[in-house]
């Protein structure tokens, strides 16, 4: 299958932003874009007449009205980038999980209708952030202009190896540096700042070697994953981190720190999934 970067276009800055950011995510890695914007799945479907037609259709010419300035940011952004659109019908967060089935990459604004703008995430940014089939990257619109270091926050879960993966994989092809940080406190489990540096050591053995190219830098810093992240990532270009984390209760989609992060990092996040 075809590497594909899916991006959900809702006509709002943050998704416009996301589009011209998915659209430089898909030159360096020479893969095709797929806009989708989602109405209610009435608009689509004959049978209503009168006021609620007109509604359907003004709702139907915006979705593509949005879809074709979307194509269009991404194509200034990116021109010789191959660009599908698409509009759906249903529920934003439910299509946008089940077309990730067939993505490599699931990128979304930081925004959605109904969402305190500037304060926190969007609900379809959240939903699709805990359920997407694949990695999802959220683009927020207060984000500054991209800077070439990644930022990887590494707990010492099981899925810290996805993480790890996903971010060499970035830094490498972005020709950036990695900082990869680990936050620690008194109460921390594995110990103390000795013992989180020789567990951040032990995650990243091997990876220098696959990618001998990538500048890394390692921090062991004392403080609450959420606060540290974000002080890391305040001059970052991408954030990663993992859906979740250590001590996640048993049934939670998204642990706490991702989705702490998902509404207060400085730059686009992506939320490692794996398949």
């Amino acid at each position: 299958m075809d590497t594909v970067i899916v991006v959900g276009v809702d006509g709002l800055r943050p998704g416009v932003l996301a589009v011209e950011w998915a659209a430089r995510e898909a030159v360096v890695r020479a893969a095709p874009l797929r806009l989708v914007n989602v109405v209610p799945a009435w608009c689509l479907h004959d049978g209503p007449t009168g006021a609620v037609a007109d509604i359907g259709a003004w709702m139907r010419n915006g979705g593509k009205s949005a879809l074709a300035e979307a194509a269009a940011a991404a194509r200034r952004v990116a021109g010789t980038v191959a660009v599908e659109t698409s509009l759906l019908g249903g529920d934003p967060r439910r299509e946008l999980i089940e077309v990730s089935e067939d993505a490599d990459l699931l990128v979304v604004g930081d925004s959605g209708m109904g969402s305190l703008r500037g304060l926190l995430v969007g609900s379809v940014a959240l939903g699709v952030a805990g359920h997407a089939h694949c990695d999802v990257v959220v683009v927020r619109a207060s984000a500054a202009d991209p800077r070439p270091e990644v930022v990887v926050g590494v707990d010492g879960s099981a899925a810290q190896t996805a993480v790890l993966d996903f971010a060499f994989r970035e830094a490498a092809v972005r020709d950036a540096d990695l900082r990869a940080v680990t936050a620690w406190n008194w109460r921390d489990p594995l110990g103390g700042p000795e013992a989180s540096e020789r567990a951040l050591a032990e995650a990243l053995a091997g990876r220098r070697e696959i990618f001998p190219d990538v500048r890394v830098r390692t921090e062991v810093v004392e403080g609450s994953p959420v606060d540290v992240l974000r002080h890391a990532a305040a001059q970052a270009g991408l954030l990663v981190v993992g859906s979740r984390g250590r001590g996640v209760l048993a049934g939670m989609v998204l642990g706490s720190v991702s989705q702490a992060l998902l509404h207060v990092a400085p730059c686009p996040i992506v939320v490692v999934r794996g398949r």
